[in-house]
């Protein structure tokens, strides 16, 4: 229930904010241009206000841990292995946190890449050797190194400015077609209608873009932990979480950012991991 408020009352806010906007600039949404202007307001910024708040969003909605100072051995190595791993990528050292979940699982979030969040699972922690860890780290760095979270909220944003202009405009020819001169033959709340239903659908194709990039993603992503640690020690990782059968459990704000993929998508198309097979066999060519 925390997770459905956090993520309902963000949403809530960022429209807010986004309409607040739009009056303040004097924006009307009735033309073509400014239909258009607002199509790209709520598409990009609401992409990349929800990317700036990832970080809070994510600790909030998996009551992560941040370790500022290690209480434990354990704590400790991945602090410390996190740091190397930093050094080593040129970037600025993340926040690292743990997560209380039985599922074997990590992600890594933030809007900038000198600015992140890696954080792992005590599943991951109870259930993995220290190898398979540090693969598992090294895969999310490489996330955060490749810039990935600024990637994708840019390709989600522009796909959601397409679909939120398109489906207007589809719908006021729809209404036009259908029409008077008193507001389209489908009224105020069939036009509604017709819009949200053209959003599905155009979200749909959009859906199956950003998932493309994602699976793209992570066998970058497990080269990048090859590099940093073994091509071995990730196939040792990636072995280990194909033989264990927990759901993700992550929420949706951060799922595509996790090591492991959600069960029981629609389709290969909407999948935003590609099948563990895959990359072991990707890694295994190297």
């Amino acid at each position: 229930m925390l997770r459905i408020g956090l993520f309902l009352a963000t949403n809530l806010a960022i429209l807010v904010l986004l309409g607040v906007v739009m009056s303040v600039l004097g924006i009307d949404s009735r033309s073509t241009s400014g239909l258009l202007v607002m199509a790209a307001l709520f598409g990009m910024g609401g992409s990349f206000i929800s990317l700036a708040m990832s970080k809070w969003i994510a600790k909030k909605s998996t009551g992560a841990h941040v370790i500022e100072q290690p209480a434990n051995p354990t704590e400790k190595w991945l602090y410390d292995t996190v740091a190397r791993m930093a050094k080593e990528a040129e970037i600025g050292m993340p926040e690292v946190a743990i997560y209380n979940s039985p599922a074997m699982n990590a992600f890594a979030t933030g809007m900038k890449k000198n600015d992140a969040l890696v954080a792992v699972s005590t599943g991951l922690l109870a259930n993995m050797s220290r190898d398979e860890v540090e693969a598992v780290l090294a895969h999310e760095m490489t996330h955060v190194a490749c810039g990935d979270m600024v990637t994708l909220t840019l390709i989600q944003g522009v796909l959601n400015t397409f679909v939120i202009f398109l489906s207007r405009i589809a719908a006021n020819v729809i209404s036009n077609f259908l029409g008077d001169e008193e507001g389209g033959g489908l009224g105020f709340f069939g036009y509604i209608a017709v819009v949200i239903v053209l959003e599905i659908v155009f979200g749909l194709f959009a859906s199956m873009i950003v998932m493309w990039f994602s699976r793209k993603r992570e066998f970058t992503a497990d080269r990048g932990a090859a590099y940093l640690t073994s091509k071995d020690k990730m196939i040792g990782a990636l072995q280990r979480l194909q033989a264990h059968h927990e759901p993700s459990q992550l929420p949706e704000q951060v799922a595509a950012f996790g090591i492991r993929p959600r069960k029981g998508g629609m389709a290969e198309f909407f999948r935003s991991h590609p099948p563990i097979d895959k990359r072991i066999e990707a890694l295994r060519n190297l």
